[in-house]
């Protein structure tokens, strides 16, 4: 497949104590890709993963901050590109496939495309990440709307609109719920394509804590219901304060009826207070929710602001 001469394209590769397996992985982009630059961007790595980037041919740089996320926001920052194609460095992902991504980006005028991971080896995606790739990808659709399968793949292509125009605020595996929200909640134009995902080789182990991280992706979740969908979050608590205070307030409400007392006094002042309280966040769900119309409308003008890959 030959792409467009005039477009440039940067291949982005996040490492930490990638030295078995970084040499392949730049050899193998070097071949799908010949004419894009391709970076390096070292997380503290240990081992000789520098040196032997460097000796493969790479264009090294360093991220002192440690997580995944601060690497993505440094070299979104800090690169030039008209296509930015990222993978991991532990040569999972099939670099062969780039040029078919890239090629989709560019035919469609799309701004995401998503490597969807197909796999015939269980070493390669053990069951338990599958179930949490699916799990969080279908609280994400159900919140944000479905348009991938594979969340959390680290195989993606972007344009320079969407890099360019990214507010990254996640600092480790988060990143990538965030770049999808993000490319959701702009209503970006999207593709997923279905590569091949193969196991690490020997000596590369993976970084990823399925249950720290799995917190921390659940985290991010949450963070960005808050955010980027103020009114629905905040509707959820008045409502558990109001299903609160109505369940309190009932035998308080009945023995007024037939007494014409309240002998449960502090029980009728926490029913009154969990129902402000309700009202209260309802309130803050209303506020907010205008405020993030405004931000959104913000970072859809910055996003436009940017220039989208020549075809």
């Amino acid at each position: 497949m030959t792409l467009p001469a005039n477009v440039d394209i940067a291949v982005l590769i996040p490492c930490y104590n990638e030295e078995a397996a970084i040499a392949s992985v730049i050899s193998d982009f070097r071949n799908a890709l010949p004419a894009a630059d391709i970076y390096v961007y070292d997380n503290n790595s240990s081992d000789q993963t520098i040196a032997v980037a460097r000796a493969a041919g790479a264009i090294v740089r360093s991220e002192p901050l440690q997580g995944k996320g601060n690497v993505v926001r440094r070299m979104f920052a800090d690169v030039e590109a008209d296509v930015f194609v990222m993978a991991d460095g532990d040569n999972t992902y099939d670099a062969s496939a780039a040029p078919m991504l890239v090629q989709k980006l560019l035919d469609d005028n799309l701004d995401l495309v998503n490597g969807k991971r197909v796999h015939e080896d269980t070493e390669a995606y053990r069951p338990g990440h599958q179930f949490g790739n699916t799990l969080l990808t279908s609280l994400v659709a159900m919140i944000f709307g479905k348009r991938f399968d594979d969340m959390l793949s680290g195989y993606k292509v972007f344009s320079r609109r969407f890099a360019k125009s990214f507010p990254s605020l996640s600092g480790g595996f988060e990143i990538e719920t965030e770049l999808t929200v993000h490319a959701l909640e702009l209503r970006m134009p999207v593709a997923e394509i279905e590569t091949s995902y193969g196991a690490r080789p020997e000596g590369s182990e993976s970084k990823l804590s399925t249950y720290a991280d799995g917190y921390k992706i659940l985290r991010m979740i949450a963070i960005l219901i808050k955010e980027e969908r103020p009114l629905q979050f905040f509707s959820a608590i008045f409502g558990l304060f109001a299903a609160f205070s109505i369940v309190l307030s009932i035998p308080v409400i009945s023995t007024y009826m037939e007494t014409g007392l309240v002998p449960r006094l502090p029980t009728a002042v926490l029913a009154t207070g969990l129902m402000l309280m309700g009202f209260l966040s309802l309130a803050c769900g209303l506020i907010l929710d205008t405020v993030t119309r405004g931000r959104k409308e913000l970072k859809r003008l910055q996003y436009l602001n940017v220039s989208r890959p020549r075809s």
